[in-house]
């Protein structure tokens, strides 16, 4: 009898890193913690009775009862909107704000890494300046400097994304800038320029693709950042300020000795939020880190 070959197909990288990511079940839950956050924030207020700025002095501070799931603030709103809408609001923030950073960081350290010398020495000593300046300081700064300018409260989170992001660029930025370091003596960086292909060509097609795991993980780790990072200005009047809420301001309840101890239902669901998600990303961006590691062996 005739022996029948078998052709095995090769897997392709992204498929084992799915394979390794579904096994590991930490990621897993906070995969599915953070969905559950996501939905929950994005369609649960349409199905809440109460609006976002309505007020209800009657029924001013009351604890979490058949009406108000998690009772009412001192002006009388709804607790459990407003940490839903809160949540709107800190989740984009931690999204933007890390895509923001993914663009230049990428951008700046495949150029580095690709041309090197001149180019490499200005966008890395840019990004020691950067990891120099104190971070908190100069976000306190510039909030203050915000506030001063009494910009509108709705326009306010679009200059917050902006500031975090271009901040944290620098860390993704040497990541990629190393990665591309290596890439480009290998035998298809070789081949592209026996194509004679341009620069643009050779970093965005060819390049950076190769560095999305490295992306990936330091973005997802860089939402949770971002997240805190708004909270605590938020926390401290200099980020997203009243009446819009945010996880951070809505802490900032627990300001006074007397909603900290007699009025729990203010400050612990929004700090409860913080925790859960920020723990959440944390848990997939370990769980993609081990997936999309070519060192670890396939289970």
């Amino acid at each position: 009898m005739q022996e029948q070959l078998k052709i095995v197909k090769a897997e392709s990288p992204w498929r084992i890193a799915i394979r390794r990511f579904a096994k590991n079940r930490l990621a897993l839950i906070g995969l599915i913690i953070l969905f559950i956050m996501a939905i929950i924030c994005a369609f649960g207020p349409l199905f809440s009775p109460y609006e976002l700025n309505q007020t209800n002095i009657k029924d001013k501070n009351l604890a979490p009862n058949a009406q108000y799931w998690l009772g009412t603030d001192k002006l009388g709103r709804d607790v459990l909107l407003r940490v839903m809408l809160a949540g709107r609001i800190s989740l984009t923030v931690g999204l933007v704000a890390t895509a923001i950073s993914v663009v230049i960081g990428a951008t700046l350290g495949a150029v580095a890494g690709f041309y090197r010398r001149f180019a490499d020495t200005i966008i890395m000593r840019i990004a020691d300046i950067f990891l120099a300046l104190p971070t908190l300081p100069i976000l306190i700064t510039l909030g203050a400097i915000l506030s001063d300018l009494k910009i509108e409260p709705s326009k306010r989170i679009y200059f917050l994304m902006l500031i975090i992001g271009i901040l944290g660029w620098v860390g993704l930025a040497r990541l990629v800038r190393s990665q591309i370091l290596t890439l480009r003596e290998q035998e298809f960086m070789q081949a592209t320029e026996a194509l004679g292909l341009r620069d643009s060509r050779k970093i965005f097609r060819h390049l950076l693709p190769n560095t999305v795991p490295i992306i990936i993980v330091s973005a997802t780790l860089g939402v949770a950042g971002a997240i805190l990072t708004e909270s605590a200005l938020s926390f401290l009047g200099l980020g997203v300020v009243p009446p819009t809420p945010s996880w951070g301001n809505m802490i900032n309840a627990a300001n006074n000795l007397i909603d900290f101890r007699k009025r729990p239902w203010i400050w612990i669901p929004p700090g409860v939020c913080i925790l859960v998600t920020v723990t959440a990303i944390n848990l997939i961006g370990d769980g993609l880190r081990d997936a999309l590691d070519p060192k670890m062996k396939s289970r």
